[in-house]
C-alpha cells in the first residue's frame, strides 16, 4: 500500500482534523446467544451466534480450540445479505521492497477476514525473502532488513503462491477485498505472480478502495491522504503503520465506517460499488493530471493513470 503524492490539489487532501470532531461511525453492540454444545459428544462449545439488526453472524470469540472459525467456514458461509452492503469483508496489504509496481519484490503480507464490526474471524500472514536486496529507505518503513527477511522469510514463489490462493478463494466466495490504493498491491501481486511462473489475478473483484470512495465522497478536504490521516478521520486507530496486518485491518474498518457514512450515495452490492470505482478512480486521476498540467508537475503528453484496481 503506497499513497504519497507529490504536493496535492485539494481534490486529493485532507485538512488537519478538527478536534471536535467526532466519528459519525459507531460500530453497534451485538446481541450475542449462547453458544451451542457440539453433537459429537465430546462437549465443545461452538461458535455463539451474533444476532445484528436481524442478520446471524457468527462470534469468533474463542470459546475453546475446537471451537474456531476456519478458512472455509468463513468462506463457504458467506452470502450477500440484502440491505446491508458488508455484512463481511476481506481485508489484504503489502509491504514491500519500493514503490514502482512493476520491479518491487513482496516482502510481508496479510490477508484477513472482518465481520461487519470489524472484528477479525480469519487471517493469514507472510514474510518472504524477496531474493533481492531490500533497499534502507524501505527497511526502514516497515522493518524488514535484507538480513532479517532472509532469516525469517520464506521462499517468495511459496509466499507469492500462497497469496494468490488465498485470495482467489475469497473472490470465488463474492466476498469483497478491502485494499487501501488497490492499484499498488494488486499490481504488485501480479508482477510477482507473473515473476515466480505462477498465474495472476488478473481482473480480481469485487475490491473495495477506501481511498478512492473518500477521494469521490469527500473531495475537497484539504492536506494528505494517506492511511493514517484517512483512518483517524473516520474514527479508525492505526497503531502500528506500516505493519501489513494493521494496515490491512484498519483499511477494513475504514470501509465499514464509511458504508455507514455514506450509505445513502453507495449502491446495494459490493459488485455495483466496484464498478463505481473503476470510473470514480479514473474521474481522479483525470482531475490530478488535470492540475499537473497546470503547475507544471507534467509534460502535456504526460498523464497520471486512472486503470483500478489493477494496472
Amino acid at each position: 500500500m503506497k499513497t504519497t503524492w507529490p504536493d496535492p490539489p485539494p481534490l486529493f487532501g485532507l485538512s488537519d482534523i478538527d478536534p471536535g470532531e467526532h466519528c459519525t461511525w459507531v460500530p453497534r453492540e451485538p446481541r450475542v446467544r449462547a453458544p451451542r454444545r457440539s453433537a459429537d459428544g465430546r462437549g465443545h462449545a461452538q461458535p455463539a451466534l451474533v444476532d445484528i439488526d436481524g442478520t446471524l453472524f457468527i462470534d469468533t470469540t474463542p470459546h475453546d480450540e475446537d471451537s474456531l472459525m476456519t478458512f472455509d467456514d468463513v468462506t463457504m458461509a458467506f452470502a450477500p445479505t440484502p440491505g446491508r452492503l458488508f455484512p463481511r469483508i476481506a481485508v489484504f496489504d503489502l509491504e514491500t521492497t519500493g514503490v514502482d509496481t512493476s520491479t518491487v519484490r513482496i516482502v510481508t503480507a496479510y490477508v484477513g477476514v472482518l465481520d461487519a464490526q470489524g472484528n477479525v474471524s480469519d487471517e493469514a500472514s507472510w514474510i518472504a525473502d524477496p531474493g533481492v536486496e531490500i533497499p534502507a529507505g524501505a527497511a526502514a518503513v516497515h522493518g524488514f532488513t535484507t538480513e532479517r527477511a532472509r532469516a525469517e522469510g520464506r521462499p517468495a514463489v511459496e509466499v507469492v503462491g500462497e497469496i494468490v490462493a488465498r485470495l482467489r478463494e475469497i473472490f470465488a466466495a463474492g466476498i469483497p477485498v478491502v485494499a487501501y490504493n488497490a492499484p499498488f498491491d494488486f499490481s504488485v501481486l501480479k508482477n510477482e505472480a507473473i515473476r515466480h511462473g505462477l498465474d495472476p489475478i488478473a481482473d480480481p473483484s469485487p475490491v473495495v478502495d477506501p481511498l478512492v470512495i473518500d477521494k469521490q465522497h469527500d473531495r475537497y478536504r484539504r492536506g494528505k491522504r494517506t492511511l493514517d490521516i484517512v483512518a483517524a478521520h473516520y474514527g479508525v486507530a492505526l497503531d502500528d503503520a506500516h505493519e501489513a496486518s494493521a494496515d490491512a485491518i484498519a483499511a477494513g474498518r475504514v470501509a465499514l465506517a464509511q458504508a455507514d457514512r455514506y450509505e445513502a450515495d453507495l449502491p446495494g452490492s459490493a459488485a455495483e460499488l466496484h464498478d463505481q470505482q473503476v470510473g470514480w478512480a479514473a474521474e481522479q486521476a483525470a482531475s490530478l493530471t488535470e492540475y499537473f498540467h497546470k503547475v507544471g508537475r507534467m509534460q502535456p503528453h504526460e498523464s497520471v493513470s486512472g486503470t483500478w484496481p489493477i494496472r
